[in-house]
């Protein structure tokens, strides 16, 4: 539910509310809609704990306030708590342009470090082994070229290069492009999906629906783009959506639920026993690449990690960890 209330809805007599201001500064920034969905809603919910005041009225004292009452009544993880603070403090700073001494002092929630789940090869083949179609296809990518879940959903044709046997994952997290293996093993299944998506496509075409969604206003600049099969989506949805900020009918890619989903039920039926998700197929990527005897700093550039250290935390699952080594107990 939005706020309606002069004194928090309104910027000025006659002016854009509030958090349609803070729409309009993501979109400018090239915020992802996800991350606008996420402030947006972090925003509005300060304002609705602190009475529907305007937040030029308060400060340091009600943002410490409400990111204590998260943590403690709310339990809310560490990164969750420092989205939230995240958000905050984009409405000050972009929104409202207040440079407040205050905010320098926010001390940022430390996230525990955990070492990841990981499958052995085995249970990779087992889960893999009970999954058919579009779901499978993706779990194999995360698995077999260590693409995050929202990297796969969102890959365009044009980004597959069949000739290097390569991908070109684009706008990864922190904005970043990388190149990953494209696997032997996948290379006849995604040519049959290419071919599927052109079919499709084509259909679309026929039918008058409107050209796919394109990043960086492109579609402005070239705009005959999103009716060319390279910009379509390899994992397109089946159905049509309507596009959450321009209203039209398009077809965008498959949503990421479907294929997590897929992997709960694929774990369950393949009698896994480890919490695994989609995210745990690009952790199992890593370790078996470190195992293999791959340099870690290849690894670092596979991944996307901007510093090595984040790589660093497979080297505590690999098999000189814990399981290498030999208990008391078991000697003679």
């Amino acid at each position: 539910m939005d706020y309606a209330g002069k004194d928090v809805g309104v910027s000025g007599a006659g002016g854009p509310r509030l958090l349609d201001q803070v729409r309009s500064r993501l979109r400018v920034r090239h915020y992802s809609l996800r991350t606008e969905q996420a402030y947006v809603g972090w925003i509005r919910r300060f304002i609705l704990a602190n009475g529907k005041q305007h937040p030029r009225d308060m400060g340091g004292p009600e943002v410490e306030r409400f990111l204590t009452v998260l943590a403690t009544k709310g339990h809310v993880a560490a990164g969750t708590q420092n989205q939230a603070l995240a958000a905050l403090l984009f409405l000050y700073r972009e929104v409202l342009e207040m440079e407040l001494p205050w905010m320098e002092a926010m001390v940022r929630a430390k996230r525990p470090r955990k070492i990841p789940v990981v499958l052995s090869r085995d249970e990779v083949k087992r889960m893999l082994a009970v999954l058919e179609g579009a779901p499978w296809l993706m779990a194999a990518m995360l698995y077999g070229t260590g693409m995050r879940l929202m990297e796969c959903t969102r890959l365009r044709v044009k980004d597959v290069d069949f000739g290097r046997g390569e991908i070109c994952v684009r706008d990864g997290k922190g904005g970043k492009d990388r190149r990953v293996p494209l696997p032997l093993k996948l290379r006849d299944p995604l040519l049959e999906r290419v071919e599927r998506v052109r079919v499709v496509h084509e259909r679309d075409q026929a039918d008058g629906v409107a050209p796919v969604w394109l990043p960086n206003a492109l579609d402005r600049k070239y705009p005959n783009a999103g009716r060319e099969l390279g910009w379509q989506y390899v994992f397109a949805a089946t159905r049509l959506s309507v596009d959450p900020r321009s209203g039209r009918l398009r077809r965008h890619h498959v949503d990421e639920s479907v294929l997590q989903r897929a992997v709960k039920q694929a774990r369950e039926l393949a009698g896994i026993r480890k919490p695994a998700t989609c995210h745990t197929l690009r952790h199992s990527f890593a370790t078996h690449l470190l195992e293999a005897g791959h340099d870690i700093r290849t690894v670092q550039e596979l991944l996307g990690h901007k510093d090595v250290a984040t790589t660093q935390i497979y080297t505590h699952v690999l098999g000189r960890g814990a399981g290498g080594v030999l208990s008391p107990l078991d000697r003679d």
